[in-house]
């Protein structure tokens, strides 16, 4: 069994599976500042902290993304572990296989195996949080694609600022991964956010804006439009695409429920199957996807064991 990690750029939580798959966290420390050294030194510890019986393998989900080929990560938030191999580097200290895999594919295969997409083959995992991402499921098996990167569906010069003439030419946003017209920049809750100052010249935090838009705000209201069917237009492609029997939806904007309910209803008016169910549908693991989905992943290293 292994000891599992969810490594953020601000926490490092670990746990362990129960016999069903779910992990609970059952340490969290800081994640260090500046220092590969003190990173890796707090992971060892954290490892041998766990049971001997769940030291068998290490398996961590992490905001970033994981190259098949060298192993090595691409990633932001935590930049002293930019281009590092970090299966490599913690296999040696451990002494057990490391397998790391991406937060949104965590999110997948928790929501797969052991959430509300659990018995579909085909699962498109969403995340709408500070921007856009996903995981992808197919025939049971996560999805890992060139350089690591597959589900991406927030990035990419596809969004038609216009809403679909629900509004005005709003114009387009810079997005991180540097170019303009990304699902990333509209979608989710910072890029609610940029719809809103674009279009009212008020600044408003997306919670509030969802707030307003539940008081009956106007101005709310055609952000929120406007929002919901550029990110159901966007989908619905990925939809006919994939094939996915449910799209669990991750990240903070999961937890408005209404608003997810607001995306389903238009993207299942716009894809060729015919859902007679919601399709878009709050995750089950949408606080702890990353330790569930980590239980999952499997090595394929043959490091040596204790």
């Amino acid at each position: 069994m292994p000891v599992c990690f969810d490594i953020g750029g601000t926490n490092i939580r670990s746990g362990w599976p129960d016999q069903d798959g779910i992990v609970q966290i059952a340490d969290q420390r800081a994640t260090p500042g500046d220092s590969l050294e003190a990173f890796l030194v707090t992971l060892e510890a954290m490892v041998q902290g766990a049971p001997i019986a769940q030291q068998d393998f290490v398996a961590i989900s992490i905001t970033g993304f994981v190259n098949p080929k060298t192993g090595e990560l691409t990633i932001a938030n935590i930049p002293y572990l930019k281009n590092t191999n970090l299966t490599e580097l913690l296999e040696a200290r451990v002494k057990v296989p490391v397998v790391v895999a991406n937060d949104a594919d965590c999110l997948a295969l928790a929501e797969a195996h052991a959430g509300v997409a659990k018995g579909e083959s085909n699962v498109f995992a969403i995340i709408l949080g500070t921007g856009v991402g996903g995981g992808l499921v197919l025939n049971g098996n996560l999805v890992t694609g060139f350089g690591g990167i597959s589900g991406e569906w927030g990035h990419g010069p596809i969004v038609d600022p216009t809403a679909g003439g629900l509004v005005d030419h709003m114009g387009y946003f810079h997005c991180g991964c540097g170019q303009q017209g990304c699902l990333d920049t509209v979608g989710a809750a910072r890029g609610m956010e940029n719809v809103h100052r674009a279009l009212s010249g008020t600044t408003l935090e997306a919670e509030n804006i969802l707030r307003d838009w539940r008081s009956g705000d106007s101005m709310a209201a055609k952000t929120v439009e406007a929002c919901s069917e550029m990110v159901a237009r966007t989908l619905s492609v990925f939809i006919n695409t994939l094939g996915p029997g449910s799209v669990p939806v991750g990240g903070g904007l999961a937890n408005a429920q209404d608003y997810i309910a607001k995306i389903d209803t238009k993207v299942r008016t716009m894809v060729l199957s015919h859902y007679n169910r919601p399709l878009v549908v709050q995750a089950q693991h949408v606080s702890n996807a990353g330790l569930v989905g980590a239980a999952f992943l499997r090595p394929r290293s043959t490091a040596g064991t204790r």
